[in-house]
């Protein structure tokens, strides 16, 4: 206690003091004197007990902050009575409970970072290791040319897969960092449609697709044009894959007062029930997806439109089928 120049200092002053007041008693009279010294020694040993008493808590308190820097949150130092350190203990607790819950998202952050790498690795091993087989069978010089020329193509098709693969984790990474700014145009639904349906022109008109746009078709809503239209263009592939030839699509457009919705349903087999409550999670594959399916479509749309005020939704038709439903909830301008 001596080491604290605080009490030190409260030490002397109350020896000080006390010396003072024993002259002045002493002078007015020996009772005086006797009862002035009596209650400075009490007074004096109260407060040495009570000062020790605060030590001890205060060194509990210490002890309390020592194992939450080791990591340990468990320790509950509240209590109910009043006082400065019974508010200081509470504040402590308060802010135990928020470093636990910040250190539990940490390691969540964690293990997700873990899963995604060892998926990521996953999806590139395939195609690297199927281009290093094809790449040690070009080099023969007795492969036919048909050969050569298949293998060339396999190549070219594996090296479009991966770009388009590390091309979807770095936007999946920017949604999850928070690093895009989204903006806020005023854009016509079916005109976005259409514009997402220009990348998969080839295979709608390869597999004879049929495509009808209904609804309320001058309906207009305030989102990223860019962005949302990658969002649509996954799900529009994703329709066209389950959709067996001469099969159809139907985009239908609604717009409320709280909302505007697109539904894309196609004419495919389904989603079975174990599928349909993971089809949004990352390098998530289904029972009927294609062997260059990757799983990443769906969840780059699904944070796409988490990211400005939508959902997405998806369930079987009541006869054949898959629809999913994209809505975008409006808010003020």
């Amino acid at each position: 206690m001596l080491r604290n120049k605080e009490f030190s200092i409260f030490i002397m002053g109350s020896i000080v003091a006390t010396l003072i007041l024993l002259a002045i008693a002493y002078i007015i009279s020996w009772e005086s004197f006797i009862m002035v010294t009596s209650t400075a020694i009490i007074l004096g040993i109260i407060f040495v007990i009570y000062t020790r008493w605060r030590y001890r808590e205060i060194e509990k308190l210490s002890s309390y902050l020592r194992e939450i820097s080791n990591g340990n949150y468990g320790l509950d130092v509240r209590n109910n009575r009043e006082g400065e350190l019974s508010i200081l203990r509470n504040e402590i607790f308060k802010v135990t409970g928020r470093l636990s819950h910040n250190s539990e998202y940490l390691k969540r952050d964690k293990m997700r970072m873990a899963d995604a790498i060892a998926d990521i690795s996953h999806q590139l091993k395939t195609p690297l290791t199927s281009m290093q087989v094809m790449l040690d069978l070009l080099e023969q010089p007795t492969l036919p040319r048909e050969k050569h020329e298949e293998f060339l193509r396999s190549l070219q098709l594996q090296l479009e897969r991966m770009d388009w693969l590390i091309t979807s984790l770095l936007k999946l990474s920017k949604l999850d960092a928070g690093t895009i700014d989204f903006s806020r145009e005023q854009v016509k639904v079916s005109s976005l449609i259409e514009q997402a349906m220009e990348p998969i022109a080839i295979p709608l008109e390869v597999k004879e697709l049929q495509v009808e746009l209904h609804g309320d078709l001058e309906a207009i809503f305030y989102v990223d044009r860019k962005w949302t239209a990658e969002a649509l263009i996954n799900i529009l592939k994703n329709a066209v894959e389950h959709t067996p030839v001469n099969g159809q699509i139907d985009i239908s457009i609604l717009d409320t007062h709280l909302y505007t919705e697109v539904s894309i349903a196609d004419s495919g087999v389904g989603v079975s029930k174990e599928d349909l409550p993971h089809l949004f999670k990352r390098f998530y594959k289904g029972k009927h997806s294609g062997e260059s399916s990757i799983g990443i479509g769906l969840a780059l749309s699904y944070s796409i439109l988490q990211a400005q005020n939508g959902i997405i939704e998806v369930q079987n038709g009541s006869q054949i089928g898959t629809i999913f439903t994209l809505k975008w909830y409006k808010v003020d301008k």
